[in-house]
C-alpha cells in the first residue's frame, strides 16, 4: 500500500484474508475437483451452485446448492452458532433467485457420556431447529457422530436447497454496465455482535479465551429473516416482471465489506460505501464495527437507481421491515464506480481505500505437508460363526454411530410447506417435491464418517463420497452433482494440511470415478485447539439426485411378508475402521477398497430395478454393516406391520458386520430381478425373506431339527431397546 493502513483497513484485510474468507491454503489443491458435467448450470464461484433439475411447462428448473460450515461458534456458543450457520446457508440461496426449499445438518460431537459434549450437542440441535422451524423451511436430512476427536472442537455442517428457473437465475455479482448504480443494504440494523468473526474462525480455539470469542458470535432472528425472505421472494416476481438485471448476495464473514466489495469485484468495478447511511443499532459505532461486524440477516444488492425506490418499499412499506426489528430496514449505502478501488468514508473522511482487487484477491500460500503413511497393508482377518455373536449383535445397534437418531430429528419440521415426500430419518437420503403439480423431486443424501479418517484420510474420503451416493441412489434418485465441507485441524501443521491434500485426492479420485462434478462447497481450518487436539479429518460430503417421477422413490420400510432379501454389492475380508472393530477393540487394520467398477454397475442395478417396480424396499449398507441394514429396515417398518426376517446361515462375520458398502433390498419380482442382475453382470447375494414374527432369526430347516427352529434369533423389541435407548435420553444431564 505504501502507507500505514488504517485501523478499519486493518479489520478488513484482518478478514479478507483470512483463511475463512480467501482460502489462501486450499485453492491450489482444490483446483483439482472436477466441477463440469451435463447436469451443472452454474459451478463453483458465486454464492451458490446450481444443478439442472428438468423441465416443467416449458421452463427448465435448476436445484440450488450451498454448503458452509460454523463450527466455531457453534463450540463457543451452540444455540446461536448453529443457528447463524442456518441463517447464514439460507441467505446463500436466497441471493441466487431461488426460493429455499430443504435444509440438511452434517452434525459432529465429543462422546455422548461427556456432560459438556452433550450441552454442546443440544444447543446445536435446537438452534438448528429454532431457525429452520421459524422460517418454514424442512430440515429433510442429516447425519451425526460421536467421537473423542470432536470433543475440543464441534463441526456444524449445513445445506441448504433451493429452486429456481433457469431463466431467472440472480448472480451475486454487479451487473454489466452498472457504473453508477446503487448499492443498498437490507435487514437487520449493524450492532457489535459478530465483530472480527471470520478472523475467529481462522484461529485455533483456546477455551481460556471462551467468554472473549463470544462477541465474535452473530446474534441470529430467524423470524426477521422470514420476512425479509418473503420481501426478497416479492422483489424477485416485480424484478423479473420488468426485466431487470441485477446483483444480489449475502452478508456473511467480513460483513458490510466483505459482501459489497466482493459484489463490486467480480463484476469488475469498484465502490464507495457511506458508512454514515449504514443502520446501526446503537450511536457512535466504530467505522471498523459498521464496515467489517458480521451482524445477521443482512444481504445488499446493486440495483439501478431508477429501481431503488421501488425496490425500498417493497422491504420498508409492502413487509413492515422497520415494524419487525428495530433499526432494520432497506438503505442505500453507496454506489457502483468504474474506478477499480474500494472507498468507505465515515463522518465525511475516508477511512478505507484500497485497490479493490487486491483487498479481494487475497493470498495464496503452498504451505508443506506431510502426507499421511499408506495404511493399506492387505490382512485377511478370520471369519468366525455368526451364531457366536448374536448377543453382540444389541452392542452393535446401541454404538452412538448406529442408534436411532429420533431425539435429534424430531425437534426439526421436516414436512413443513407441504412438499416433503421423505422427511429426515426415514429414508436414506431426503426427498423434496420443489415445483407445485410435477412430478420432479430433489434427493439429498450425505456422507463420511470419522472412525475411517484416523485410519486412511484419502480412503476415508473415497468413502464419504461413495456413502453420500449411495444414500441417494438407495431412494431411486440419480446422483447429479457433489458437495463438499472439508473439516480439518491447523494447516500450519504439516501433517494436518497432508491429511487435507490426501483428502482432497481421494474424493476428486472418487467424483471422477463415478463421472459427478462438485458444484459448491467449503472449508473449515484450525478445527484444533491450542492444546494440540485436533479433529479427526473431516470431509463432509453432500450428494444431490434427481427423481423423474417422485411416485417410484422407495423406501427403507418393508412392504410385504414372504418376499425375498438380496444384499448387492462386494464384500471385503476387512473390518477396518467398522462399528464391529472399535466394540471389539481389534488392532487397528485398513479399510475396505473403493472398488468403483463393481459400485457403479450395482447403482445402474438398483436405479433401473427401481424404475422396472421390482424394488419395493431399499437400504444403504454402512454404519454397522448388513446385518444392521436389515435391523433398520425392520425397525423402520415397525407401526406398518410386525415384519422380521428370516436370513440365511451367514459364512462369517464378515456378511453380517463388514462396511465396504452396498445395498439390502427387498424384492417383489425375484424371477426378473434376477434376470437383470444377470444382464448388468451384477451377482446378487440372497439373504432370505421378510417374516412376521417381529425377529431377525437364522438358518433352515435341514440343519436344525424337525421342527425347523433357526440356531439364534432376537426379537425385534430387543433390536428396538438396544437401537433407542442411546439417544433415549439425549437432553439429560448436560452442563455448560
Amino acid at each position: 500500500m505504501g502507507r500505514a493502513p488504517t485501523v478499519v483497513e486493518r479489520c478488513a484485510f484482518d478478514a479478507q484474508w483470512s483463511e475463512h474468507c480467501s482460502y489462501k491454503s486450499s485453492r491450489v489443491h482444490l483446483a483439482r475437483l472436477p466441477t463440469e458435467g451435463p447436469d451443472v448450470i452454474l459451478g463453483p464461484g458465486e454464492d451458490a451452485g446450481i444443478v439442472r433439475l428438468g423441465e416443467w411447462e416449458g421452463e427448465s428448473y435448476g436445484i440450488v446448492v450451498a454448503h458452509e460450515s460454523h463450527n466455531h461458534p457453534s463450540q463457543v456458543v451452540p444455540f446461536e452458532g448453529a443457528a447463524t450457520g442456518v441463517g447464514g446457508i439460507v441467505r446463500d440461496v436466497l441471493c441466487m433467485g431461488a426460493r429455499v426449499i430443504a435444509l440438511a445438518d452434517p452434525l459432529r460431537f465429543g462422546p455422548l457420556d461427556d456432560p459438556h459434549s452433550r450441552y454442546v450437542a443440544q444447543g446445536v440441535v435446537d438452534g438448528i431447529a429454532a431457525y429452520g422451524n421459524a422460517i418454514g423451511v424442512p430440515t429433510i436430512a442429516g447425519d451425526v457422530a460421536f467421537h473423542e476427536g470432536f470433543r475440543d472442537n464441534c463441526l456444524v455442517n449445513v445445506i441448504a436447497l433451493g429452486i429456481v428457473k433457469e431463466s431467472e437465475i440472480i448472480h451475486s455479482r454487479a451487473p454489466e454496465r452498472s457504473a453508477g448504480w446503487d448499492i443498498v443494504l437490507i435487514g437487520k440494523a449493524t450492532d457489535r455482535s459478530g465483530f472480527g468473526g471470520a478472523a475467529f474462525s481462522s484461529l485455533s480455539l483456546d477455551a481460556a479465551d471462551a467468554e472473549a470469542n463470544k462477541g465474535a458470535v452473530q446474534v441470529p432472528d430467524p423470524f426477521l429473516k422470514n420476512v425479509i425472505m418473503r420481501a426478497s421472494y416479492r422483489a424477485f416476481d416485480v424484478i423479473r416482471e420488468l426485466g431487470l438485471t441485477v446483483g444480489f448476495k449475502d452478508l456473511g464473514a467480513g460483513g458490510i465489506m466483505g459482501c459489497t466489495a466482493e459484489l463490486v469485484a467480480s463484476g469488475g468495478f469498484g465502490a464507495r460505501i457511506d458508512l454514515d447511511r449504514c443502520p446501526t443499532a446503537e450511536p457512535d459505532l466504530p467505522p471498523e464495527v459498521i464496515a467489517v461486524g458480521e451482524t445477521q440477516e443482512r444481504l445488499a444488492w446493486v440495483v439501478p437507481p431508477s429501481f431503488t425506490p421501488r425496490l425500498l418499499a417493497i422491504y420498508n412499506e409492502e413487509f413492515s421491515l422497520p415494524e419487525v426489528a428495530r433499526g432494520a430496514q432497506a438503505a442505500v449505502i453507496g454506489t457502483v464506480t468504474t474506478e477499480r478501488d474500494y472507498v468507505l468514508t465515515h463522518r465525511g473522511a475516508e477511512v478505507m481505500c484500497v485497490p479493490i482487487d487486491f483487498l479481494t484477491g487475497g493470498v495464496k500460500y503452498e504451505r508443506a505437508y506431510e502426507l499421511p503413511p499408506d495404511c493399506q497393508r492387505p490382512r485377511v482377518f478370520k471369519a468366525t460363526r455368526a451364531a457366536e455373536h448374536v448377543g453382540f449383535f444389541e452392542r452393535v445397534l446401541a454404538h452412538p454411530d448406529v442408534a436411532s437418531r429420533r431425539p435429534i430429528y424430531e425437534r426439526y419440521d421436516s414436512v413443513v410447506r407441504g412438499a416433503t415426500s421423505h422427511p429426515a430419518g426415514y429414508a436414506d437420503a431426503g426427498v423434496v417435491v420443489p415445483i407445485p403439480g410435477a412430478p420432479l423431486a430433489v434427493a439429498l443424501g450425505l456422507g463420511g464418517t470419522p472412525r475411517y479418517a484416523r485410519l486412511d484420510p484419502k480412503r476415508a474420503a473415497e468413502f464419504a463420497v461413495c456413502e453420500a451416493i449411495r444414500n441417494v441412489v438407495a431412494v431411486g434418485a440419480r446422483p447429479a452433482a457433489l458437495t463438499d465441507c472439508l473439516n480439518f485441524g491447523n494447516p500450519e501443521d504439516s501433517k494436518a494440511m497432508g491429511e487435507f491434500v490426501a483428502a482432497v485426492e481421494g474424493i476428486a479420485l472418487a467424483a471422477r470415478e463415478f463421472g459427478l462434478p462438485f458444484v459448491t462447497g467449503n472449508v473449515s481450518f484450525y478445527n484444533q485447539s491450542t492444546t494440540g487436539s485436533a479433529i479427526p479429518s473431516s470431509p463432509v460430503i453432500g450428494c444431490v439426485g434427481v427423481l423423474e417421477d417422485v411416485a417410484r422413490a422407495v423406501t427403507p420400510r418393508l412392504k410385504r411378508v414372504g418376499w425375498p432379501l438380496y444384499y448387492i454389492g462386494q464384500r471385503q475380508e476387512v473390518f477396518g475402521g467398522s462399528v464391529y472393530a472399535e466394540i471389539l477393540d481389534l488392532p487397528e487394520r485398513p479399510l475396505p477398497n473403493a472398488d468403483y467398477q463393481t459400485a457403479r454397475a450395482v447403482q445402474a442395478l438398483l436405479l433401473e430395478a427401481i424404475r422396472l417396480g421390482l424394488i419395493s424396499a431399499a437400504h444403504d449398507v454402512s454404519d454397522g454393516g448388513t446385518l444392521t441394514a436389515v435391523a433398520e429396515m425392520c425397525l423402520w417398518s415397525r407401526g406398518h406391520g410386525d415384519f422380521g426376517a428370516h436370513l440365511d446361515e451367514p459364512h462369517g462375520d464378515v456378511d453380517l458386520f463388514g462396511e465396504a458398502g452396498g445395498f439390502v433390498v427387498e424384492v417383489n419380482d425375484a424371477p426378473r430381478f434376477d434376470a437383470l442382475a444377470a444382464n448388468r453382470y451384477v451377482l446378487p447375494v440372497r439373504l432370505g425373506t421378510t417374516s412376521d414374527d417381529g425377529d431377525i432369526s437364522f438358518g433352515g430347516r435341514q440343519r436344525h431339527g424337525e421342527n425347523g427352529a433357526p440356531f439364534a434369533s432376537i426379537s425385534l423389541a430387543e433390536m428396538y431397546q438396544a437401537w433407542s435407548a442411546p439417544l433415549h435420553d439425549f437432553y439429560e444431564g448436560a452442563t455448560a
